[in-house]
């Protein structure tokens, strides 16, 4: 399977857009320790969470499922 590192993703782009952590925190409408764990790839993010930091870096999720057309 792929090892996507998702915390390294939003780091990237965090940083690509000038932005700090706490900054995109404030964006996004999260506390700046939910940003700290999403690049330290915790597992205890909140879904609501994580879609509210990915909105704001214009980041866009694509599911894929062999059984689903």
């Amino acid at each position: 399977m792929n090892k996507f590192n998702l915390g390294a993703f939003v780091k990237d782009h965090r940083k690509k857009a000038g932005l700090t952590q706490i900054a995109l925190a404030n964006l996004a409408g999260v506390g700046k320790t939910t940003v700290f764990d999403i690049e330290k790839n915790k597992e205890t993010i909140r879904w609501k969470s994580l879609m509210a930091v990915l909105q704001v870096l214009n980041i866009k999720l694509d599911f894929k499922s062999p059984l689903t057309k």
